[in-house]
């Protein structure tokens, strides 16, 4: 290029730095996936692993980059068949090697025109420009870099080649020359510490001009304590004064990118170190902080092992060789310990920072410079930390990634509630341009003697960016979107530190940094968006829902607690306990002096000591910690979709408030027994008090909780509705059917024989265990009974429409219609509180009882038969001194009133379940029934015929409590008569019982 040709103000140097930075990354990223694609089995290009291609591709990677088609046609032959497969799915992987031939060209040329203006580079003074030419020089050393690490590419670009030989007759236009690239950069940093020869000196200036920036920056902890760094309130009297400074962005700007300028920059310019002795303090600076950098994402470089490998082999630098051990060795050594003083620091400093801004938010303003500088200061040794893979301290991790969640919601106050939008990006860049004119040689006027005016370019930039760069700012000093390349860390932090009560308030610092992961995508890589996106949102719905999960177990563990203190609270244990003190009193008084006094009761509930800490202190501490971090904000969005952390809560409370009414029941299978209903109702009320209180702790409606699990109390108990109902077993009746088989089917036929019917009545067995076991469920199904008048009562107060139209649809099914179909119209009524002619749950309840080895009609018969028992055993009530009807309470004393529920709901499900008539079978026990009681009017013992009265009324209450009866059918078979002097006996015998 001729130096007399070359306008240095046409050149165009702040535009092309801008696009070439710009394209860089995203050149990085396309090259990062096509790595990370070729690595994975999965996503691999499936012509380097298909066995038929294999020799092929072996073939030519041992020729790249030489075209041999003439005599090999036999190992080439399969390509012939796959050529235009090839060219389309490699077309891909192909042109990206070329994109990044062409961004090496002009960063080349560019580079080139940089020598010949002789730029001026000084990091205080021309900060953007010279940011922005060490960033394209790092860019383009880790493009080349990550280029060498894919080793497949001999394999795609040579396959592609091939196949467009195959095609189209010639090679591609570009690859000669993208051959030569590949072979030449085998060894990229070797290459480019040739290539880099004639920019030495433009290096040099802008890496040196480093030394009063970077040991400034890499100070240790000690140093910034006795500095205050960061402190607002260590000076008081100047808390409202802005903070200032000569190189404001240089206070901000990442340590970790400034370490990969230094020691990428030197590696290529290295004669520096032999020459210049502050370049060589800078260089063995940053080789003591860490033993590896970031290349991109997860891709690292290990320094030292790189830099001895180059230097080892150039004459004369053995001392440096030497300098690298020892940097080595200083690293090993004591960089772990530095960053880690480091971390202890900024924890606090950033805690007190992100207090005193929430209290004061008016600080923001003047101590902006602060606030990016805490967040660049965390974010380099939160990556310091995660890219060095050391034994990760949960305290770090959360504490310090929490300031990112403090801070950054402080800065999305607006600053300007009305007027027009700011937009001064068109002035910054102008500033750039300016930089880059007064910054080449024999400028009108040269910033190198204007120091000043530089300073103050690059204060205005930094105001500027305060009114309308505020989220590039955050993205700039505060993005950690490289945790999603590091999934499996990131997860490990989280669970650590949720599973510490002390640090679990920072854990929704975890998914609020997914809301990250989208800013590392690129629009030149726009196929890795889907990817990124899921990764984000899979991570932020694992985090919040183990938070949720963590919170309801500490809920649940309260709620036990709770409950164990109130079921010492019911009768049997409080009549238990005043026995055991009654019994202590009394033998206290007996018992020999000198006893120590029996402790009060009560004394378990005072606190002895404050150090004493209780498990239920625990729970209740462990909660607010974790409540505090699910309530932080109200809900958070990841890549477009909205996440709101106190729904999680919301949603495992009602699954475990669901699943914990049912373990309440305490249903036991062996024995068929539940909890008391009282004892239930207490367990249930402390369970709510606790989730009450949950509202104390975060802004959820836990009445909505209560409304969800409580108001579809059945259809969610289906279990526990069976629960109930089986404890009607069936099967012991069944047992006492089978014994009295041979009787039961002769009464059945003679009734109208009232002699035989005696006769054969003496042989039954087990008749009170018969009416005993019926009355029992009786009460059952009149207890459910109960519960579904209360939940039909709940429902139709707040949704009457949907009771009113279910019980319309319920009372118009035709009687012919499919019984499958109607049974699913009673599920549905009986859901909403509705009674049914039959009871679906107790359908289900009794075909799961079933006995084996019995034939369909044995278990019809039985099920006949057991309503023959039934009938015929009635008369045997009237002599229980028990059975006397009570019009108080308008039942029998001893409950037989039950009968006529458990008689109507039993005989409708067997017989729906045997596909039997229910009216036939019902009118046949009514018939026996009414034969059997009319017999004991004649009977002239007093002792069997006490309450006979009372037992009469147990046929009208069976025809009321049936739909498949009349009272037509019952004065057919019983005089009305008979039950009206009933009716007026037992009311007489009430009257005069009371008097």
């Amino acid at each position: 290029m001729s130096r007399g040709a070359l306008q240095p103000s046409q050149q165009k140097l702040a535009e092309k730095l801008t696009i070439l930075n710009d394209r860089g990354i995203g050149m990085l990223t396309r090259i990062y996936n096509i790595k990370k694609a070729c690595g994975d089995p999965k996503a691999k290009p499936s012509y380097l692993i298909d066995k038929n291609l294999e020799s092929a591709v072996k073939f030519i990677v041992r020729k790249f980059p030489a075209i041999e088609t003439r005599n090999n046609n036999q190992q080439l032959a399969q390509l012939q068949k796959e050529k235009s497969e090839i060219l389309k799915n490699l077309a891909l992987y192909y042109f990206t090697f070329v994109d990044v031939m062409e961004f090496k060209d002009h960063v080349c040329e560019l580079l080139n025109t940089i020598d010949a203006c002789q730029v001026f580079f000084d990091i205080t003074v021309n900060f953007d420009l010279t940011k922005n030419y060490l960033d394209l020089v790092v860019t383009y050393i880790t493009l080349m870099m990550l280029l060498s690490r894919i080793e497949e590419r001999k394999a795609i670009i040579g396959l592609y080649n091939y196949a467009h030989e195959m095609t189209h007759g010639s090679s591609d236009r570009e690859y000669p020359r993208l051959g030569q690239m590949i072979v030449d950069y085998e060894n990229p940093l070797k290459k480019m510490m040739e290539e880099f020869v004639p920019h030495g000196k433009s290096l040099q200036d802008a890496l040196v001009s480093l030394q009063m920036v970077y040991p400034r920056r890499n100070l240790s902890a000690d140093q910034w304590r006795n500095a205050q760094l960061l402190s607002l309130i260590s000076a008081p009297s100047t808390m409202l004064n802005p903070a200032q400074s000569d190189t404001m962005p240089c206070e901000y700007l990442s340590l970790d990118t400034m370490e990969k300028w230094i020691v990428f920059g030197f590696i290529l310019c290295h004669a520096a170190l032999n020459t210049d002795p502050a370049a060589l303090s800078l260089w063995k600076l940053a080789l003591q902080s860490s033993s590896c950098l970031c290349l991109f994402r997860d891709e690292v470089f290990h320094i030292h092992k790189a830099a001895e490998d180059l230097f080892v082999n150039i004459r004369g630098y053995n001392k440096r060789v030497n300098d690298i051990r020892e940097c080595k060795e200083s690293a090993l050594s004591h960089a772990g310990s530095m960053h880690r003083e480091r971390r202890k620091f900024l924890r606090s400093a950033l805690k007190e920072l992100a207090t005193v801004l929430a209290d004061q938010p008016g600080l923001l303003g003047p101590k902006a410079l602060f606030v990016f500088m805490a967040l660049s200061f965390a974010r380099d040794e939160i990556i310091w930390l995660l890219r060095h893979n050391l034994s990760v301290c949960p305290e770090d991790e959360s504490i310090i990634m929490s300031s990112f969640v403090n801070t950054m919601t402080s800065l999305s106050v607006k600053q300007v509630e009305d007027g027009d939008v700011f937009d001064f990006r068109g002035m910054r860049l102008d500033w750039f341009r300016l930089q880059a004119y007064t910054s080449v040689s024999k400028a009108s006027l040269g910033l190198a003697d204007h120091r000043e005016l530089g300073k103050m370019m690059n204060t205005i930039i930094f105001h500027t960016k305060m009114a309308d760069s505020l989220v590039e700012m955050l993205v700039e000093t505060s993005d950690v979107s490289i945790f999603c390349f590091y999934s499996r860390a990131f997860e490990k932090m989280f669970q650590q530190c949720l599973e510490l009560p002390s640090q679990s308030r920072y854990s929704i610092s975890f998914p609020l940094l997914c809301t990250h992961f989208m800013s590392c995508t690129h629009e030149l890589c726009p196929e890795e968006r889907h990817h990124i996106g899921d990764r984000s949102l899979s991570l932020c719905n694992m985090f919040l829902d183990e938070m949720a999960k963590q919170a309801r177990n500490l809920i649940t563990d309260i709620c036990t607690e709770q409950c164990t203190l109130s079921d010492q609270l019911l009768p049997k244990h409080c009549a238990k306990t005043i026995s055991q003190a009654v019994n202590k009193k009394s033998k206290k008084q007996t018992g020999k002096k000198g006893e120590p006094e029996r402790e009060k009761p009560g004394v378990e509930s005072m606190r002895k000591n404050r150090l004493l800490v209780t498990n239920l202190d625990k729970l209740h501490t462990a909660l607010s910690e974790l409540c505090f971090s699910i309530n932080y904000v109200p809900n958070m969005m990841v890549w477009e979709h909205t996440f709101t952390p106190r729904e999680y809560l919301t949603s495992h409370l009602e699954i475990r408030f669901t699943k914990s009414i049912v373990g309440m029941t305490m249903y036991n299978q062996a024995t068929q027994e539940i909890a008391k209903p009282s004892e239930l109702l207490t367990s249930v009320r402390a369970y709510m008090t606790v989730l009450q209180s949950i509202e104390n702790y975060v802004q959820i409606d836990i009445t909505r909780v209560f409304n969800n699990v409580l108001l579809q109390l059945l259809q969610t108990y289906s279990h526990n509705s069976s629960a109930y109902l089986s404890y009607c077993l069936l099967l012991p009746l069944q047992k006492l059917v089978v014994d009295n088989v041979e009787v039961l089917t002769q009464m059945r036929t003679s009734f109208d024989k009232p002699d035989h019917m005696a006769a054969l009545f003496k042989r039954l067995t087990s008749v009170d265990s018969v009416l005993k076991r019926m009355t029992i469920i009786g009460v059952i199904l009149s207890f459910r009974s109960l519960a579904q008048e209360a939940l039909r009562d709940v429902l139709s107060c707040h949704i009457p429409f949907l009771v009113s139209s279910v019980e319309d649809f319920k009372d118009h099914i035709p009687r012919e219609t499919d019984m499958k179909v109607a049974m699913n119209v009673y599920e549905l009524s009986s859901a909403a509180g509705l009674p049914c002619e039959i009871d679906p749950a107790l359908v289900v309840a009794l075909s799961s009882q079933k006995s084996e080895n019995i034939s369909p009609e044995e278990e019809y018969k039985i099920a006949c038969l057991l309503m023959v028992f039934v009938a015929v055993s009635m008369p045997t009530l009237a002599s229980n001194v028990m059975s006397q009807y009570s019009p108080a309470i308008e039942g029998h004393c001893n409950n037989i009133h039950c009968l006529a529920k458990a008689i109507n709901q039993i005989a409708a499900s067997l017989f729906t379940i045997h596909k039997g008539s229910i009216e036939d079978r019902l009118k046949e026990f009514l018939a026996l029934a009414s034969s059997s009681l009319l017999k004991i009017g004649q009977e002239t013992d007093k002792s069997t015929t006490r309450n006979r009265e009372s037992v009469y009324l147990l046929l009208d209450m069976i025809v009321q409590e049936s739909p498949f009866l009349t009272m037509d059918l019952l004065e057919s078979c019983f005089p009305y008569v008979l039950l009206r002097n009933a009716y007026h006996a037992v009311y007489k015998q009430s009257v005069s019982s009371s008097a």
